[in-house]
Parts: C-alpha cells; structure tokens; sequence
C-alpha cells in the first residue's frame, strides 16, 4: 500500500499596521483648489512625495470622469492618492484608488484559547531629550510631543495633540492631526518651515518676520492660525 503523508498546512499570518494618512478636502472650484495646491508645493517642492494621501471628497458632487482626472492631475505634482473616501464607490472606476472607510487600522490576529495578560494602557506623551535631526520625523498620534532640543531643518514632528520645543523649531511642526483643534505649538525659537493644527497652517512666508529667533505659540482662532509671543 502506498501511503503518502498529508503536507503540514501553513497558516496564513495577516497583520494590521497603522499609518499617518494626509486627508485632501477638495472644494469647488477644483482649478482654485489645485492652483493652492501648487502654490503649496512651490514653498516646499517634494513635500508630500511619499507620504499617504486620501482623497475626502464628501463636499463636492463630481463624476466618475472628474474623479478620476483630479487623481491624474494629482498624480502629475507627484502627489500619490492611497485611496478615496465620501463618494459612492459606483463613481470609482477599477484602475483608481479604493474606496476606504473606518479611517483607521486595527490588528489582525488568530483568538486563542489562553488568558492574555493584562495590556498596558497606552501613553499619551511623547518626551524626546535629543534633537530632531534634519530628515527625521517623529509620529505621535496619541497626544503630547515634547521635544527638550530642537527640531532641525528639514525634520518633521506630527503629533495627536500639543508640541512643546524648548529649543530652535527649524522644521516643521503639525499638531492635532487627530481633529484636535485645541492643540498648541510652543517654541523657545522660531524658525519653522511649516506649522499645523487641524490641517490649518502657516508656511515659512506667511509667518510674521517680527516673531523670528524668539519665543512663539501657535493656535487655532476659528479657521485662523494665530501665533503670537510667548511670554
């Protein structure tokens, strides 16, 4: 008799991992808000070359047509939609970016049989007592980053809620990237590239040169970033 043995079955192995994602908001009309864009770019060329984009287009009505030439002329600045939201997925065609929901990742894992321990209750702070260098970046999405240094050109902080640096922000800075709009920025110089809160910034140009190489704050007013002195 020929007996042959039954090949060991390998499990599938899936994992969740969650990325920071930049949400453009399109408004009409598309040409105003594509030539902001480039402005944009002309202050900061290659800014957000590799970064994940989605594409929020909940406040506009466009066609399946329209869709997909806003993604192409995204494309052409360099600009890579990782997927679409606020739009029937019917409107999106099969070679364009995926309808996404939900907004955020979880882990993927087998449910086993044996008591897991107890887990660990995540911090909400994040104290660095190095600098950030130019080209690194530092992702907080869970609250607070203190930054006892300073943050180099060319570096980057994202934080969930406020950013302390109690050196020279020559970087940029993005706070409440979760919808905190009550996050702040706080600097003992101010040299920064870029500051954000809730998606609302301020390049390097359109910040008040009198607040240069002194201490600022930065917050939101409404739909207007004020920076200010820091007393």
């Amino acid at each position: 008799m020929d007996v042959r043995a039954d090949p060991t079955r390998q499990l599938v192995r899936l994992r969740g991992r969650s990325y920071v994602a930049f949400v453009f908001s399109p408004v009409v009309p598309i040409v105003e808000w594509l030539a902001e864009i480039d402005a944009t770019l002309a202050r900061s060329p290659g800014y957000f070359v590799g970064k994940p984009i989605v594409l929020d287009l909940a406040s506009v009505d466009l066609s399946g047509a329209a869709i997909a030439h806003l993604v192409n002329s995204l494309n052409e600045r360099g600009i890579r939609v990782l997927g679409i939201e606020g739009v029937d997925e019917e409107r999106l065609a099969a070679n364009m970016p995926p309808l996404l929901t939900g907004g955020r990742a979880c882990v993927i894992t087998r449910s086993e049989p044996a008591q897991k321990p107890e887990a660990k209750p995540k911090p909400t702070s994040l104290l660095l007592d190095s600098p950030v260098r130019s080209g690194q970046s530092i992702v907080f999405i869970e609250g607070d980053v203190t930054v006892l240094g300073s943050v180099g050109s060319g570096a980057e902080i994202v934080a969930g809620g406020s950013i302390h640096i109690y050196g020279t922000l020559r970087g940029r800075a993005m706070a409440g990237v979760n919808g905190n709009s009550n996050a702040r920025i706080y600097c003992q110089k101010i040299e920064a590239e870029l500051l954000a809160i809730d998606g609302y910034y301020q390049t390097a140009e359109e910040i008040d040169i009198s607040l240069r190489n002194r201490p600022a704050q930065a917050w939101l007013e409404g739909d207007t970033m004020k920076i200010t002195p820091l007393n």
